[in-house]
């Protein structure tokens, strides 16, 4: 077996799925976005696959056109994540929440309910919300790119101090003498900064992991900042195998240059596979999942590859003089993947349904086209591991964790079973407890 093993989270949203007509899917109840019994029902799916951890993304915004379209994120993050801490045991529980309008003392006091709820498996990732709707929603307006950044720098920083307000020892319960806690070892933080302030402390001891993980999901170099001196989990988009590897070695330099092992940073790669017994059924699934939607990025299409696509060809393959006139746009790193697939002879349709314009790489086909795909990039050291998002959950993850886990089990490159019962444990990220001594002072300088 392998000595180094691969990471695999699931990205959890609105009860339907990842596309976004999954609502409409066959077999999928299309009132799931209120049924947090079915949300409960796809996180034991997952754990049955023993992954590692389910990642929400958030923002506090609706931001979908709900005339024929679902909403992307569930009702609320943190009480979807409570109901799923309830129905599990072992799976970590990740989620997005907003740096720029939420303040830090309720980001720490509900992460960490939900960390002593789930005993040790939560984790969360601030995110610099850059949606003017959103800033609508609370009464504002967005802030520029610095503000936003030195505005999260100073929430992390006041997150993290709440969360080990409590000494490890603070809590005594000793029915015997009457004693409930030693309060000399629960303290005020009483922390200023420029934009965000909290004296504390919090009124939650430690979870059995001490406190919740960080991820990040941002780019860029004030992404990388957030990643290289808080994150041990870093989910990237990207769409090649070099530039998941720039990507993974920019993210552990940025730990580095923060006084970190890079070894305390997990980089992962989203994939949205469609998986089915052959290519042609796997794209025929696509095909109806995207029959709505299809037409209107046709033209988009055409902009990718550079030239003039209109929806009434979508049931054609692209012309000789098409072909010939092609090229992938520089701007868009999933140009080249839809060249190719345009020059295998396939339909516009078609080519939208091998996941072209998806936000991550789509293998199609069985379960082994997956499972090559993620070992390839994982053994080039391009990734730690992959966030993987189910074109629908009702059957999506079932085939995952049916089809694909056992390949990569059999190949030694996935575990069998937990070997620990925190987030902590499943990333092999290091204990902490409050601050990092060593972030605080490069935040500062």
């Amino acid at each position: 077996m392998s000595q180094r093993q691969m990471l695999i989270g699931m990205q959890l949203g609105n009860g339907y799925g990842s596309q976004v007509t999954a609502w409409r899917a066959p077999g999928v109840a299309p009132r799931n976005y209120s049924d947090f019994d079915a949300q409960v029902r796809y996180a034991q799916a997952a754990e049955r696959g023993k992954l590692q951890f389910l990642f929400l993304p958030d923002t506090p915004a609706l931001s979908s056109d709900l005339t024929h379209e679902a909403p992307q994120m569930t009702l609320d993050p943190l009480l979807t994540l409570a109901a799923v801490a309830r129905g599990t045991e072992r799976i970590g529980l990740v989620s997005t929440a907003s740096t720029t309008f939420m303040e830090p003392y309720n980001i720490a006091r509900q992460f960490k309910a939900l960390d002593v709820m789930s005993h040790g498996r939560a984790g969360w990732n601030p995110a610099t919300t850059s949606d003017p709707n959103a800033a609508a929603n609370f009464g504002g307006t967005i802030a520029e790119r610095p503000v936003r950044y030195q505005r999260a720098h100073e929430t992390i920083q006041i997150v993290q101090a709440l969360w080990g307000s409590w000494q490890r020892d603070a809590w005594i319960t000793d029915t015997a003498t009457g004693r409930y806690a030693d309060t000399s070892k629960i303290n005020p933080i009483n922390m200023q900064g420029e934009y965000v302030a909290s004296r504390g402390p919090l009124p939650i001891p430690p979870s059995e992991q001490g406190q919740p993980v960080i991820f990040s999901a941002g780019g860029g170099d004030y992404g990388l900042t957030i990643a290289g001196r808080y994150a041990n989990g870093v989910i990237g988009s990207t769409f090649s195998i070099d530039d998941a590897r720039a990507q993974r070695d920019a993210a552990r330099e940025a730990a580095r240059a923060a006084g970190r092992d890079p070894d305390e940073i997990k980089f992962f790669a989203g994939i949205m596979p469609a998986i089915a017994p052959t290519v042609r059924e796997a794209v025929e699934r696509r095909k109806q999942l995207g029959v709505h939607t299809f037409p209107a990025r046709v033209p988009y299409l055409g902009q990718m590859l550079g030239i003039r696509l209109t929806p009434d060809q979508i049931d054609d393959p692209l012309t000789p003089e098409q072909l010939a006139a092609a090229r992938p746009s520089p701007f868009d790193p999933r140009a080249p993947r839809a060249l190719e697939i345009a020059r295998e002879g396939w339909t516009i349709r078609e080519i939208l349904g091998h996941g072209a314009i998806d936000y991550h790489p789509t293998p199609v086909g069985p379960a082994s086209a997956t499972a090559d795909h993620m070992t390839e990039w994982f053994e080039s050291g391009a990734v730690d591991g992959f966030w993987f998002s189910p074109d629908i959950y009702e059957d999506g993850i079932d085939t995952f964790v049916d089809e694909v886990i056992p390949v990569l089990q059999e190949r030694g490159l996935f575990h069998t079973d937990y070997e620990g019962t925190t987030l902590r444990d499943h990333l092999g990220a290091p204990a902490q407890y409050g601050l990092d001594a060593r972030t605080t002072a490069a935040t500062a300088s």
